[in-house]
């Protein structure tokens, strides 16, 4: 029996996660957004398309698997994913940048 994958939301969205606003070799990994339950592609799919505010993931439940490898369709843990910079399973390279956003999907450095 096949898998059924999630459906990623956002703004022309390929089948390996990238959107209209992220779209290199590297950018290929969807976040399920903390307020929706819905993976979506990136932030701005998110604000552009969702119809609510976001809401970032607690640390508390960082061991909650929200991250989607596009390449390899792999779901993680939001810790595994911000302890590494390739994919786990398919050892795909994640888009080193991705970093400075942290801040949008998870509460970051002293926040609650």
């Amino acid at each position: 029996m096949e898998e059924k994958r999630p459906i990623v939301h956002g703004v022309d969205v390929d089948a390996r996660t990238r959107c209209v606003h992220y779209y290199s070799e590297k950018d290929v990994i969807a976040i399920k957004f903390h307020c929706c339950g819905q993976y979506y592609a990136c932030y701005f799919c998110h604000q552009q398309l969702a119809g609510h505010p976001s809401k970032k993931w607690p640390k508390a439940q960082w061991n909650e698997r929200a991250i989607l490898c596009g390449n390899c369709w792999n779901e993680m843990a939001i810790a595994t994913y911000l302890d590494t910079v390739r994919c786990p399973n398919c050892d795909h390279l994640f888009n080193e940048g991705c970093s400075n956003h942290y801040h949008l999907y998870f509460e970051w450095k002293g926040e609650n």
